[in-house]
């Protein structure tokens, strides 16, 4: 355990989230996302849901101010609907620790998984929620 960083944060998560760039991104996706399928670095957050992981991991991470779309969302597919409390979930933490973030962009599925082959990593979630998947692009973390 280390002072100061949530609990939920792995030491591979924890270095994972170093190691990336600014412009990188982290796929946060659900317990049904195929992510071996699309990204051949994988890591395992089981059990735990995205927003509690957005509250841990958005004090450690900035979100890139420089584009109009760093957190992304799957957009539902033509006969399904989307669930407003799942982003509505998701934005209390984004906006307890990046207020002035924008929006999130809703993709096509094909576009999110395109998205997902090249993003630097993906973390496999205890998430249910159907559509539960966000990405998260890395910004420049301010000098202190």
């Amino acid at each position: 355990m280390l002072k100061g960083i949530s609990p939920l944060i792995s030491p591979e998560l924890l270095a994972t989230l170093a190691r990336m760039g600014h412009g990188d991104e982290i796929v946060l996706a659900d317990a049904h996302f195929p992510g071996e399928s699309f990204n051949s670095r994988v890591l395992r957050a089981d059990g735990l849901r995205i927003p509690a992981l957005l509250d841990a991991i958005l004090p450690l991470f900035e979100i890139d101010a420089y584009v109009p779309d760093p957190l992304v969302m799957m957009a539902a597919t033509t006969g399904d609907t989307l669930d407003p409390a799942v982003e509505a979930a998701y934005l209390v933490p984004i906006k307890k620790h990046a207020p002035t973030a924008p929006a999130i962009t809703r993709i096509d599925r094909f576009a999110f998984y395109e998205r997902t082959r090249s993003a630097y990593a993906v973390l496999m979630t205890g998430e249910t929620a159907k559509y539960g998947n966000i990405i998260l692009k890395k910004g420049v973390t301010p000098v202190a």
